[in-house]
């Protein structure tokens, strides 16, 4: 009989087991960085060394969520209560890019909150990386990027822990910020689906767009004007010292956005990052 160790029966159920039910993480190093990326099997906290952000003054057409959003985490960041937030609305409009530019200005103010970035498809281990941040003081921003769901997708129900389900709930260190480009998570023609075939389509609707109700702050975010995308636009090339005349940027602000088809926060940057390449600037 083979009695070495890699040939036991015992040892390989054993590890099969630990594959499917991983051991619970231990608390990270939060001096290590101000941001960490959620990553599974095995479970751990990331170090980010340099988040990808802009500056918060940067963030044009946007105030009053820039302002909302400032005022909420401020709270949270100081001790006190604070809502999970849902950043809603078109694509490019600086959803993701608030979260992480709010999060810098609360650095800058001297209170120390961690940005801990989790991916939807990693929703169903939130309950593991809960059970980390529970053992530690550190205060922690939860960030899911690009959050929805399709019509057979489950994640859902395990975001609902960190929201304000489940007999332990959020917690009191933990806040949750997700951005999404629909209002309730789900896609239009899903909810229509659900209320023409169900028994009952109140009841059918309910639990997939209670979601977004257990979100305290609702974020919208709407197709930028034209003045709002030039304003973009003239303050990218004040920070970085780009020296253009007013009516040459703004044909060529007009053209490009034209080539597009669309206008909004991304095609201002990427404008930008066009003009600045041309003109020789470094980002």
């Amino acid at each position: 009989m083979d009695l070495r160790p890699e040939n036991d029966p015992m040892i390989r159920i054993a590890e099969a087991l630990e594959r499917i039910s991983p051991p619970p993480g231990s608390v990270p190093n939060f001096d290590a960085a101000d941001a960490y990326v959620w990553q599974t099997a095995p479970d751990r906290l990331a170090p980010v060394a340099k988040v990808n952000r802009v500056d918060l003054p940067l963030l044009v057409g946007i105030e009053r969520s820039r302002d909302t959003l400032l005022a909420n985490t401020m709270q949270f960041a100081r001790g006190f209560p604070a809502n999970n937030a849902l950043l809603w609305g078109a694509r490019g409009m600086g959803k993701s890019s608030l979260v992480k530019a709010v999060h810098a200005a609360v650095l800058a103010g001297g209170h120390s909150v961690k940005l801990v970035e989790i991916q939807r498809e990693d929703l169903p281990s939130i309950g593991r990386l809960l059970h980390i941040l529970r053992e530690t003081d550190t205060r922690v921003v939860l960030f899911c990027d690009d959050l929805s769901f399709s019509h057979d997708d489950e994640h859902y129900k395990s975001l609902k822990a960190v929201l304000d389900g489940g007999i332990e709930g959020r917690p009191d260190n933990v806040i949750l910020y997700a951005t999404s480009n629909r209002r309730h998570l789900m896609p239009r023609d899903m909810i229509e689906n659900e209320r023409s075939s169900a028994i009952n389509p109140a009841e059918a609707v309910e639990e997939k767009v209670s979601l977004s109700d257990r979100f305290g702050l609702w974020l919208g975010f709407h197709p930028c004007s034209q003045d709002d995308y030039l304003a973009m636009i003239r303050g990218y090339c004040d920070a970085y010292g780009l020296e253009i005349g007013a009516e040459a940027l703004r044909a060529e602000a007009i053209e490009w956005q034209a080539t597009r088809g669309s206008r909004s926060g991304r095609v201002a940057w990427q404008f930008f990052t066009d003009l600045a390449g041309r003109h020789g600037v470094r980002l």
